[in-house]
């Protein structure tokens, strides 16, 4: 994948973390709005390994996971989806990550693409201030929702590098996909059809 984008020649490039334990829709309007507001030529959906905020929690395969991220984005042009994490196994962290990206894109501009609730702890994260230094970050937030922190304290040399996203509020999240699906519930029009099917055939979430 990252050869794929080597040859690209692209200037600026979005990176999408995640567990995708299901990929989901909010997963997707993110990553399209995130392209179109910020000139992003591509977004590259990266699905953790082993992500150390949930070691403690049962994650489906890896493998599957991967096959839904490319099931959802396989139609549109400007999604890609990278194995790197679940090749280099261990615990997925974000530098790494970000480091090897940075290594065989020269001159390519990083934006990193996450939660507001996620940037707000980012000083949590493995070395997090060299992180600040590699890429830029896209902040999706919800309708009423102000990173307004980022002017307090220790963000205030940071926050040049953090962008504002405001998405719709969509009520979508994994976890509760998972649960709908676990006790029978319709998850239709939440995630892509192919994923549904995907979860359906692989009888993924049945049981925790």
């Amino acid at each position: 994948m990252l050869d794929d984008l080597i040859e690209d020649n692209i200037d600026r490039l979005g990176i999408m973390g995640g567990t995708f334990d299901p990929i989901h829709n909010g997963h997707l309007v993110t990553a399209e709005a995130a392209a179109y507001q910020y000139e992003l030529d591509k977004v590259v959906f990266v699905p953790s390994a082993n992500p150390p905020h949930k070691t403690e929690q049962k994650i489906t395969d890896a493998e599957d996971r991967y096959i839904m991220t490319i099931l959802a984005t396989m139609n549109n042009s400007k999604f890609g989806v990278s194995r790197l994490e679940i090749d280099r196994g261990g615990l997925s962290y974000t530098i790494d990550t970000v480091q090897t990206f940075k290594e065989m894109l020269d001159n390519v501009d990083l934006y990193f693409i996450t939660g507001a609730d996620a940037i707000l702890e980012i000083f949590t994260w493995k070395k997090a201030e060299q992180l600040l230094q590699e890429c830029k970050f896209i902040a999706a937030t919800r309708p009423g929702y102000s990173l307004s922190k980022l002017e307090e304290g220790i963000y205030e040399e940071y926050k040049e590098k953090i962008f504002q996203l405001k998405i719709p509020g969509l009520a979508i999240s994994s976890t509760d996909i998972r649960n709908r699906v676990k006790i029978g519930r319709p998850i239709k029009y939440q995630l892509p059809n192919t994923v549904e099917a995907y979860i359906k055939k692989r009888k993924l979430y049945k049981e925790e």
